[in-house]
């Protein structure tokens, strides 16, 4: 079986970033300085070290290691309109992703062991896809200082405390809106929105044991009572206080908008492009078909 894939030429990032992304972005840049204080404060010198933290213990995909891997972020550079960052393969027992760019250097997409475990390669595509949605859209500009902010609670508690009181709420919140701008670009790069809702109902409640029984239209479901909630000015208090502090928009939410932006005429209209036929829509192994 195979199907088709449009490759997005001259893709921009404001065709699907989303509202929410464009109104947090605003409302961060009325900080002054955020970028600079933050830079200024913990140096170069905090940089290096969390540059060092993420790379030193990892594996660097490439043609001749795990190139399956390669083949799906090759695949998703090109579908996005993208020059390929680093990927790494990180051992680690939380699933995670993330990305990190810094001045002068090559960014670079970070990938867990324990993500990859319970996904499927489409899926795994997703998750980088998502990862090179911050790059598409400049989101280092303040995600880089975000993880600065974590890196500095954890190592200089006291100086991580001040910032984080200073500059959290807003941080966290523009974070929480970029996610969904990223979701975007997950999909645009898989073309199959219950690829992109798999992952995020995987990393709501599945393990390696548990994700073949999950069944997405249920989880997709549990969105409507995590809207009703917001039914009364107690319930949305509630859920307002449950996210103060995330950094990720709840899995539910995520699914929901991804499912609502899949059935738009925005998104349609962004696939009307050049298509190329792909076996399954999962690159060959060492890299992708000619276009």
């Amino acid at each position: 079986m195979s199907f088709f894939k449009t490759q997005l030429i001259g893709l921009k990032a404001d065709s699907f970033r989303h509202p929410l992304d464009l109104e947090a972005t605003k409302a961060l840049k009325q900080i002054p300085g955020v970028d600079m204080i933050v830079r200024n404060l913990l140096g170069p010198v905090a940089e290096q070290v969390f540059y060092a933290e993420n790379i030193a213990s990892s594996v660097l995909v490439s043609e001749k290691q795990l190139p399956d891997l390669h083949g799906l972020l090759l695949e998703a550079c090109k579908i996005l309109d993208l020059e390929p960052p680093s990927l790494y393969v990180r051992q680690h027992p939380a699933p995670n992703a993330y990305t990190f760019a810094m001045r002068g250097k090559q960014p670079f997409i970070v990938v867990h062991t324990s993500l990859i475990d319970l996904l499927t390669l489409e899926e795994i595509q997703a998750v980088i896809a998502h990862e090179l949605g911050h790059l598409k859209c400049d989101h280092s500009v303040y995600l880089t200082p975000v993880n600065l902010l974590i890196l500095a609670a954890a190592t200089v508690p006291n100086v991580g405390a001040f910032l984080a009181q200073a500059l959290q709420a807003q941080l966290l919140e523009w974070v929480r809106c970029a996610e969904f701008t990223c979701d975007r670009a997950a999909l645009l790069a898989t073309q199959k929105p219950r690829v992109v809702m798999s992952v995020l109902m995987k990393l709501a409640g599945g393990s390696p044991t548990l994700s073949p029984q999950l069944n997405l239209d249920a989880f997709i479901a549990q969105a409507r009572a995590y809207d009703d909630i917001s039914k009364t000015e107690l319930g949305e208090m509630v859920k307002a206080a449950q996210t103060a502090q995330l950094t990720h928009p709840v899995p539910v939410l995520r699914a929901r908008e991804i499912d609502r932006w899949a059935s738009s005429k925005e998104y349609q209209n962004l696939l009307q492009n050049q298509k190329i036929e792909y076996n399954d829509g999962v690159a060959p192994k060492g890299g992708w078909r000619n276009w």
